[in-house]
């Protein structure tokens, strides 16, 4: 599924080629790209029909653009899109023959290029929601800002993550907790945080929050520089072009391979229904809480005394 840097290159070719544009028309092909539009098909369609689309914003891995009525003044609503695990949304000229999973086409009244949603397996979806300006539509609040917005807090986040009860990797995951970080980009971070995804939050140490903070604002920026990380022709970027981060993966997708510090081969391990990948020196597994508890004492690890008898 895309991550912070497939949809935030996405957002960039958004703000390009299609803010700023007038919608001239909308067709939509097949209903489950508008499922999330509870109204119907045909008030999708009204709704952004000689409209203006007039930014694109992020938050996550959910993209919205504020909509503007036909005099230019704020409609109170935005088009919102999820990609889901194979959803596009390309930038393509009118003569580009259609794709054979197209959703959803939106023409512009300047007759330029036209904005395609692809989408092959028809998991992401397209809606009109309530947002005041450019403030967030109320379905995507709950989403945390990511640690690359310039007002995420730290501190805040330090706090809540040794708070929750849980391992490390499933808070990456947390999208309430912090935003647009999913599987490839979670192990990762942990890899350069030197921390075994299985490692309590609780645990942590403020030291060991921020270093897997800077690990994963170091690796989404590399990632965005990269254009993100693409293992097959559904991750793209507007005009159709793949990223290219999965050629400076250290663990993820690495299974057997050497890790690029110290040398030991990478080891896969199931988790959630999908794979982590981490280096068994660099990230050890962290010994289980009734481990950690039991004290190590001399009679422990000696062999059962026999009791002597008298004669």
């Amino acid at each position: 599924m895309p991550e912070l840097p497939e949809v935030e290159v996405v957002r960039r070719g958004l703000a390009q080629w299609v803010a700023g544009r007038t919608v001239a028309a909308v067709e939509v092909r097949h209903p489950r790209a508008v499922r999330r539009h509870l109204e119907g098909t045909d008030h999708f369609v009204a709704a952004l029909t000689g409209r203006t689309l007039t930014a694109a914003h992020r938050r996550g891995k959910y993209l919205w653009l504020p909509v503007a009525e036909p005099d230019g003044t704020p409609s109170g609503r935005a088009l919102v899109a999820h990609l889901g695990m194979s959803g596009q949304l390309l930038v393509e000229k009118k003569s580009q023959p259609d794709e054979t999973h197209l959703r959803a086409r939106f023409t512009f009244t300047d007759g330029g290029r036209e904005l395609r949603f692809v989408d092959q397996r028809t998991f992401g979806g397209l809606a009109v929601e309530d947002a005041v300006g450019e403030d967030l539509p109320a379905r995507l609040a709950h989403i945390a800002i990511d640690p690359l917005d310039p007002s995420f807090d730290e501190d805040a986040f330090s706090a809540a993550l040794r708070r929750r009860r849980t391992e490390v990797k499933r808070a990456l995951l947390d999208q309430t907790l912090i935003g647009g970080v999913g599987n490839i980009y979670a192990d990762e971070s942990l890899w350069r945080a030197k921390l075994h995804g299985a490692r309590p939050t609780d645990a942590l140490t403020r030291p060991q929050v921020s270093a897997l903070l800077q690990g994963v604002r170091d690796v989404l920026d590399e990632a965005l520089a990269q254009g993100g990380t693409s293992f097959d022709s559904l991750y793209v970027d507007v005009n159709g072009q793949s990223g290219y981060f999965s050629r400076f993966l250290a663990v993820y997708g690495q299974a057997d391979r050497p890790c690029p510090r110290c040398g030991t081969a990478i080891r896969r391990e199931s988790f959630m229904n999908r794979s982590s990948y981490s280096c068994p020196t660099c990230q050890p597994r962290p010994r289980t809480r009734r481990q950690s508890a039991e004290p190590r004492t001399r009679r422990q690890s000696a062999e059962p005394r026999t009791r002597r008898t008298r004669a």
